[in-house]
């Protein structure tokens, strides 16, 4: 299965927990856990820039906040 792209705004708590973010980085299966909680860096909230839900299935290259 390949990894999922993600936009770089997108933030869970996990990511700044050095042993959880080298779990993250060191695995083989999906990255990100779907049950996190996850906010966009950009509005520091749980929807994006367009007003939308933010998580790593939403925060897709077809958005147009989206960047990689």
């Amino acid at each position: 299965m390949s990894q999922p792209i993600l936009c770089k705004h997108l933030r869970t708590k996990s990511m700044f927990i050095p042993a959880l973010a080298h779990e993250l980085a060191s695995k083989q299966e999906d990255p990100v856990n779907r049950s996190a909680h996850f906010w966009c860096n950009c509005t520091a909230t749980e929807t994006g820039p367009d007003d939308r839900p933010v998580a790593p299935h939403r925060c897709q290259l077809s958005r147009q906040c989206f960047e990689e």
